[in-house]
Formats: structure tokens, sequence, C-alpha cells
């Protein structure tokens, strides 16, 4: 029996580890559909970190491949079985209220901040690092390591999708994804985003121009802003009284006879709505005072008086609750209304439990006043996978061993890549303990997490592989 202390192994790799996850921190990898083409599918961003990623591997001897920039892969050992390691370079936007440049990585006070730190650059470099040692120290191994790299977690998926269209080798038969949290998450909700249209009229004494918030379905929105005009007496007192009550931000500025107004709450990820503040669902409880009509009316109304704070579709009568996978949660993540178009939205990511369907959904919302309820092209059914099974076991023994906690079983609403194969967890790098800062401003890891984090993949991947 081999006896090794892998947290001494990181320690004397720690600045290179560092080294190498700054290279991927400096990048701006949001996807950019502006700029995206052929050789850059979701802009150049997610490809340059997927290539400098790459580089990393090919510097410590292992084979790579790129496959169209969509993803890319690389192999370590031999073997029939294939462990599979699922991590990702692209990023949500960075947006407003850092303290630092989202991409200039900064260690203050024991933490690294970055856009990416937490979710999920460092994570996934705390991992190879993980392998790596595995590596260096020639352990004896009976089993394959594909490490997969995606450039599309945070939006559509479509880098997987693609991957495995073209890669031309059968998924691996087991793995994990290092892109939540510890002891394990091997249960995920499904996630599909509904969007509910509106028409653009306004009929009213006041007058709805234009209305927008939230930058990701996936995100909480931090702020929102409506171009109003009209009747809107007392407007600045109204905001001042209103956003005081709230404790919010609130910005109002005169503009060629119309009026801006801005609402600035907290954003958080989507699948925990409730860590954060939603700007655009207060933004529309204010507005919804005045005296707008018809669609603008309606879509005010929904937005500030039905989604508010409605976290779990109670009062979008979507609600449901399964014994093992806890509750239906919802977050309204992207408003988008202009008076000069027919179709105005506000999209809903929704992560389901098993029991209720997309469909069943869709067709109570359609209930609401609005003109058509459409679903995404995208979406992820309810995965599970038993605590019995031997991968499960293994991770929850490894981190027992070394945290001196208890492991146990745990169902959350946010997905991972770890759903894309049927043996498939997510494991890390978070911990009980840690903050979360994943999808906010001045995202961060604590250092002392990122190391601990590494230590626990060598092992946990050892032990799945020797």
């Amino acid at each position: 029996m081999i006896a090794i202390d892998f947290t001494a192994e990181v320690e004397k790799r720690k600045e290179d580890l560092l080294a190498d996850l700054f290279s991927l921190l400096e990048i701006n990898s949001e996807r950019d559909d502006s700029k995206a083409d052929a050789q850059h599918p979701f802009g150049p961003g997610p490809v340059k970190a997927l290539e400098k990623f790459l580089e990393i591997a090919d510097r410590d001897g292992y084979p790579t491949k790129n496959v169209d920039n969509y993803a890319g892969h690389f192999e370590f050992g031999d073997g029939e079985e294939v462990l599979g390691i699922f991590a990702h370079m692209d990023v949500v936007p960075a947006g407003s209220g850092w303290d630092t440049d989202p991409y200039t990585p900064t260690i203050k006070d024991g933490r690294l901040y970055a856009r990416g730190a937490s979710d999920d650059k460092g994570p996934t470099t705390a991992c190879y690092y993980g392998l790596k040692i595995i590596k260096e120290l020639g352990l004896p191994t009976s089993k394959k390591v594909r490490f997969i790299v995606g450039t599309d977690e945070e939006s559509g998926w479509a880098d997987m999708d693609y991957y495995f269209e073209h890669v031309g080798l059968a998924k691996p038969d087991f793995g994990f994804s290092p892109d939540a949290e510890f002891p394990i998450i091997n249960g995920e909700k499904g996630n599909i985003t509904e969007y509910l249209h509106f028409a653009g009229e306004n009929t009213g004494a006041a007058r709805l121009h234009s209305f927008t918030g939230g930058l990701r379905e996936n995100m909480v929105p931090e702020s929102a802003t409506a171009v109003v005009s009209g009747d809107l007496a007392d407007l600045q007192a109204k905001l001042d009284a209103f956003v005081a009550e709230h404790k919010l931000r609130g910005e109002l500025q005169e503009e060629a006879g119309k009026y801006k107004v801005t609402i600035i709450g907290k954003s958080a990820h989507g699948a925990m709505p409730a860590s954060g503040v939603n700007g655009a669902t207060y933004l529309a409880l204010f507005l919804s005072q005045f005296g707008f009509a018809g669609p603008a009316k309606d879509y005010l109304d929904i937005a500030g008086k039905i989604l508010l704070n409605d976290y779990e579709g109670e009062n979008l009568k979507i609600a449901h609750v399964d014994e093992k996978m806890g509750a239906l949660s919802m977050n309204a993540g992207v408003f988008r209304f202009d008076e000069t178009s027919a179709d105005n939205t506000i999209a809903l990511n929704i992560r389901y439990p098993k029991g209720t369907s997309p469909e069943q959904i869709k067709s109570i919302l359609e209930n609401l006043p609005v003109a058509s309820v459409s679903l995404s092209e995208h979406g992820h059914t309810p995965h599970y996978v038993p605590m019995e099974d031997p991968l499960v076991q293994t991770l929850l023994n490894v981190y027992e061993k070394q945290t001196g906690l208890k492991g146990h079983e745990q169902v959350i609403g946010g997905g991972t890549f770890g759903r894309l194969l049927e043996r498939g967890v997510a494991y890390g790098a978070m911990f009980p303990d840690s903050i979360d800062t994943m999808h906010q401003a001045n995202e961060f890891i604590a250092l002392d997490d990122l190391f601990r984090a590494a230590a626990i993949y060598a092992e946990a991947i050892y032990e799945l592989i020797k």
C-alpha cells in the first residue's frame, strides 16, 4: 500500500499552481456572440482560455486535442475504463460592482479575486494539479483519465454537444466535474428556461418606452433600467422613498422629456435566487404604481407583483417539491421590453425536481396575461446517481479522510457537466464553510480552500484509477 501525503505534495507546487491559474484568470473568457465566427464559436475569449489550458497540458507532457475550438481534452494513463473529468473555461459576464479589475487576479487577505476564481478556473486548476501530482509521482494506475474542458457551460452547453459529436471517442464510463461543492453533488434538478412574451403597445397615462435588466438567464439581475414618460407625479420623491424602504439603490435622470429610472440590487447565481436581490423585479414593482396600460402594464405587474421574491414559483402556481430532490426554484433572469417591438420577453430560468416537466410548467404559465410562452431549445432533465454507487462512495471516503467531516449526498438546482454521464457527479471545490460568490461581483476563492481541494482531488483521482 502506497502512503502519500497529498497535502505536502500540493504545498510543493503552490507557486506553480497559482502561476498557471493567474494565466487563465487574466483571460476574459465571457461569451461574445457579436464576435463569434467559425473559428470562434462563442467569441474569441473562450477560445483563448481553452488554448491556454491546452498549452499548459502540452507543457506538462500530456497528449492534447482541440475539437474545433468548442472544447478540448488531454489524456493520462491506460486501461479499458475511462474516468472523465469535466471542467470549463468560459465565465459569466463580470458585470459591475467590483472593487478590483475582474480580469486582474488579485490576492488580498488570503483570497484570490477574479471572475472565474471559483467558477470554474480555480477548481479546474486545482483538479489539474491533483492529476499532475499522480503523474509526477509515477503512481501505478489501471484506468485512463480524460480531462475535458468546455467553453459554453455558462450558456447552452453547445460546446459539449459539438464535442461528443466530433471527438470520435466514446463517453467516459464515469466521472466528475470540479464545478460545485463538497462533499458531493450526486443529484441535479432539471433546468429549463421559459420565456414570457408580450406585445409592446402603450396606451396609458404613463408610457413605458423600454425596460432592460439581467445579463444571463442563470444570474439574478443586479440592476435594471426603464425609460418612461407621461404622468409620473412626484417621481423623484417616490423613488427615494421606495429605495429607502427596500434597502436598494436608485438613480433617476431626465433626458429630453423622458425619465431614465434605475434600481440596483445584488446579483447571485440563478440556481440560488434568494441569495440575490433582483433589481428588475423591484424596478417593475416601483413603476407599477403609475398609470401604465395594455401589455406594458401586464409586463410590469407580472414582473413586480408576481415574480418579485417568488423563488419557488408559488405565485406562478408552478411550485413542486420532490422528497429526495427538494423544491423547484425560479430565477427571473433577463428582461427586455421595447415599445417598438412586437415581441418583448421575460426569461424565467427554472430548476425543477422529478415529478413535474417543462411542458407542464409551460401550460400553467400560459394562464398569465401574456401573448405566449415558449421554451428554450436547450434544457436538462433531473439527474441522480445513487449513494450506493462506488463512484459516490469513493469520493465521499476521500473527503471524509482529508477533512474529518461526515460526507453526505446533496441535490442542487445548479447544473454541472457531471450530468453528462449516467454515472457522473459534481465534486468540489467549495467547502461547507466557503463563502459562495459565483456569478457575483468580487468573486473569489480562498487560497486555503484552493490548495485543500487540490489535495482532495489528487487522492480522489488516484483512488478511482489505481
